[in-house]
């Protein structure tokens, strides 16, 4: 269900970005789900809800195979674009996005800026003052200029929280090898249980975070590498691979080094949220035109929030989780007629089609969604 913003409510900008659509909409959704049994659904990490709200941030590259408005190079060497996206990993829908040129720099912190404040317009007040809001990218969103404005945000009553990564240079590899063997702890599956072969370590107080925001940790995690995994001389030299990030969660709130690498690494659900983003419509843009592949980023991001509501709002067990592919084929295209009878309108489903339950229950629970008062 959605209820259209006004005319007056939406900004057509012709510059790429997808604007906070449907901000009444949004807030409707919102409000739904609070008077419903179901709430805004909790992110997880490590077997255990995470307090608030995480945004995911990343980027993913769009190959085109024609002369497109703004089309250029990659660092993968292909030639395409390379949007910016934001998603609320509570419920899965996609917040802003960035279409930027194939050749955008990955860690340009103006666009992790933009792209961060437009998100946070499009959360709800009730949830953007007085709720804390993790924000979590790879090590392309590290920049000292970055993390000081979300550390800024705080003065404006949005208490914000950082899990970045950090690439591991020269200074990070000397504080590793000189960690004493005893100051490593065995790393947490996501449901809690413990990582087999992976260990993880504190380097705060080891490596100059100068220009950081104060209160910054450095957590760093050890693994035998899997088969094919692609490792750094100095990973070989050690065995093990290493992966370091950022965070200022501080230990008193729940900060330890454990649960923090574990809820960290949960920000690879990025990348299903991404390749399920691609599956609805922007792994290919139609046109010559820029401000036209810019609208059918958004229109491809509005069909992800679509679905992600509907999961959260009228599906329950399997289909409550699934994918883009499974619910078009199981009830976006399931076969039905609309008949007239009794001065009332019928949707008539197929008798034979196995998910028609499913089907009836959604329609049934969208009849029941309350309408709150905006």
């Amino acid at each position: 269900m959605i209820f259209p913003a006004s005319d007056e409510d939406r900004d057509h900008r012709g510059d790429g970005f997808r604007q906070p659509g449907e901000p009444s909409a949004q807030s409707c959704h919102w409000l739904q789900a609070a008077e419903t049994r179901r709430g805004t659904p909790s992110s997880r990490a490590g077997g255990r809800d995470l307090p608030g709200l995480v945004l995911d941030l990343d980027a993913t590259l769009v190959t085109c195979h024609s002369e497109k408005e703004q089309a250029a190079a990659t660092y993968k060497h292909g030639f395409g674009f390379h949007p910016l996206l934001c998603f609320l990993d509570n419920t899965g829908e996609a917040l802003p996005g960035l279409l930027r040129p194939g050749n955008a720099g990955a860690n340009t912190a103006s666009d992790h800026i933009t792209v961060l404040n437009a998100a946070l317009a499009q959360i709800p007040d009730a949830h953007r003052h007085g709720t804390d809001i993790l924000i979590r990218t790879d090590s392309a969103g590290g920049t000292k200029a970055f993390l000081t404005h979300l550390r800024n945000l705080r003065a404006r009553g949005i208490q914000t929280f950082f899990s970045v990564g950090h690439p591991v240079t020269e200074p990070v590899r000397h504080a590793i090898r000189a960690l004493p063997g005893r100051t490593w702890h065995p790393a947490l599956e996501q449901d809690g249980s413990l990582r087999g072969s992976a260990e993880v370590a504190e380097l705060t107080g080891m490596i100059d975070l100068a220009g950081y925001p104060d209160g910054t940790r450095v957590i760093v995690r050890r693994e035998r590498p899997h088969p094919g995994a692609q490792l750094s001389l100095f990973d070989l030299d050690e065995g093990m691979r290493h992966q370091v990030f950022l965070t200022d969660t501080p230990i008193a709130g729940g900060g330890s080094i454990q649960h923090l690498e574990v809820r960290h690494r949960a920000h690879a659900r990025v990348q299903d949220r991404i390749r399920c983003g691609k599956a609805t419509g922007f792994d290919r843009f139609p046109s010559r035109l820029f401000q036209v592949n810019a609208a059918w980023l958004e229109l491809s991001l509005t069909a992800i929030d679509l679905l992600a509501w509907t999961r959260a709002l009228l599906l329950d067990g399997e289909l409550a989780a699934a994918e883009p592919k499974k619910l078009r084929y199981r009830l976006l295209h399931a076969a039905a007629r609309i008949t007239r009878g009794g001065r009332r309108l019928h949707l008539r489903i197929a008798a034979t089609w196995p998910w028609r339950h499913e089907l009836a229950n959604a329609f049934a629970c969208l009849a029941a969604l309350p309408r709150p008062a905006t």
